[in-house]
């Protein structure tokens, strides 16, 4: 038996501390980066850009519906009227039911709400058993798994890409991952209308829903990043097209680093940024009209002797909170991000996530996404550093629950019972309460007081590899109705000997 199983055997003859971390508040007050007049100003000059200078938009379908909606089109440059981009954003809707496979997996996206993804659209996977590796379906197979198994993780993402699939068959697999292991919100790449098509049908029919629910109802969601400084291409507003049509949610990603392809300062980076989320947050309002559509921004530096990205870095939290003052300028549920450059799970990797993360979360974001496994600036996801992360994310999951704060909780009988100099570990309220007065979330068993000897010289990696083990090896999962996967599987056999669907570019 391991001791993580020890742990749970003992556990399950005590009084368990029940927790709920699937439906998140965040209870703080988010904090300001700049004044009012400031974040006015970078609006404003957001508004001058897409005006004046405009953005490049690659898609002649989408520069179609631009100037049918009243926007200057010269070539591939499109210029937006102030009016048209505010109008839009007052159509975007400010809340969004996103529904998962079970109504308890459902998530509403809206400011306030908090909402985390671990790592995600990662080339390469690691662990400490495997080394480094080119993503193959088995990771993305297991790492969708181990999302599965928190609850305070609750979108499935693109963890990592899985290589060992072509690209034409990638969709079906992957989105035969997410149904089948799991019935929390999945995510559909946009990369091509076929490929969205085909993986909107394999949802509904999988979780028995029909084209007008549909329609009516957000059920899976995809990521669409601009090419910065100012393009759209032809994928990514394809997407956007195709999730706004469908009534899905798009989640508007800039990923603007200053020095590479934004400027230099933060407010420059997020003048661009907000520039591009507005754009083509405009696009799925004129392509339909209250499309969900969330503001998101990805914003943080370089090293400028390598150019190398950089997260956890002042910067970064400075522009997490600016975006967090812009979007709710918007009144839209926006994404925001934490993040590691670092190569190996490791302190630097630790710090930079955990830095990165508390910017997100001061800033009031409603989706944190790569909050748990990411290294080398997303070049691969970490076994380890996703359980490892998993203590942040549900430190801050629990600053969301309610803190006890009731006569019983001030405890005066507890300081009645002990006297001067003595200690609590006995004491009646504690001996009530010390089986769910703490919680330690992921298993990590961090205290080494009296355990070095049995240790040795285990350290958090090691311990964090037999945690995602003992996850994998025990995990069951989410129960579906009868002939569900086979109707799959055959719906995928069909499609595969159709050559599949090769993505649009």
């Amino acid at each position: 038996m391991s001791k993580r199983q020890g742990r749970k055997a003992r556990g399950a003859q005590e009084t368990q501390r029940k927790v709920d971390y699937r439906n998140l508040r965040n209870p703080f007050p988010p904090l300001n980066a700049f004044t009012e007049d400031r974040i006015d100003a970078i609006h404003a000059a957001s508004l001058d850009v897409l005006g004046r200078l405009g953005i490049k938009v690659l898609l002649p379908e989408a520069r179609s519906l631009f100037e049918t909606a009243g926007a200057r089109v010269d070539g591939e440059m499109v210029y937006l009227p102030a009016a048209l981009v505010e109008d839009s954003i007052a159509m975007a809707p400010k809340s969004i039911l996103l529904k998962g496979g079970v109504p308890e997996r459902d998530i509403t996206l809206t400011l306030g709400s908090l909402i985390f993804q671990p790592g995600a659209g990662c080339p390469h996977a690691t662990d400490l058993e495997r080394g480094r590796r080119a993503g193959t379906l088995n990771d993305y197979l297991e790492l969708t798994k181990l999302t599965h198994h928190f609850d305070a993780l609750h979108m499935l993402p693109p963890l990592v890409e899985p290589q060992d699939v072509p690209m034409n068959v990638r969709h079906y697999a992957m989105m035969r991952g997410q149904l089948t292991l799991s019935d929390k919100v999945p995510f559909v790449f946009s990369r091509g209308t076929p490929q969205v098509q085909e993986s909107f049908e394999m949802l509904k029919a999988f979780r028995g829903v029909t084209d007008t629910e549909f329609s009516q109802n957000a059920y899976c969601y995809t990521i669409i990043n601009t090419n910065s400084p100012r393009q759209l291409d032809v994928p990514m507003a394809q997407g956007i097209i195709d999730f706004a049509r469908a009534g899905q949610v798009s989640i508007i990603t800039p990923f603007t680093l200053m020095g590479a392809m934004a400027p230099v300062t933060v407010a420059g980076a997020l003048t661009l940024s907000h520039a591009e989320a507005m754009a083509a947050i405009t696009l799925g309002q004129i392509t339909n009209p209250g499309a969900p559509m969330t503001y998101g921004t990805f914003t943080s530096n370089v090293d400028m002797k390598s150019g190398a990205p950089a997260f956890g870095t002042p910067e970064q939290v400075k522009a997490s909170l600016g975006a967090g003052q812009l979007a709710r300028k918007l009144g839209l549920p926006w994404r925001c991000a934490a993040g590691s450059a670092a190569n190996i799970n490791d302190a630097q990797a630790a710090h930079e996530t955990e830095i990165s993360g508390w910017g997100a979360f001061l800033a009031g974001a409603t989706v944190i996404i790569h909050s748990a496994g990411w290294l080398e600036g997303g070049l691969t996801i970490s076994y380890e550093k996703l359980i490892t992360d998993m203590d942040m994310v549900q430190t801050f999951a629990e600053l969301c629950t309610a803190t006890d704060a009731d006569d019983d909780a001030i405890a005066l009988t507890a300081l009645a019972e002990v006297e001067p100099s003595g200690h609590f570990f006995g004491a009646t309220h504690t001996m009530e309460r010390y089986q769910t007065a703490f919680y330690d979330p992921v298993g990590m068993d961090w205290s080494n007081i009296g355990t070095w000897k049995e240790r040795g010289s285990e350290d958090a990696n090691t311990r964090a590899t037999a945690i995602w083990k003992d996850i994998l090896r025990d995990f069951v999962p989410p129960k579906h109705a009868p002939g569900k996967i086979a109707d799959l599987d055959a719906y995928i056999a069909e499609k595969t000997a159709l050559g599949g669907a090769p993505p649009e570019s």
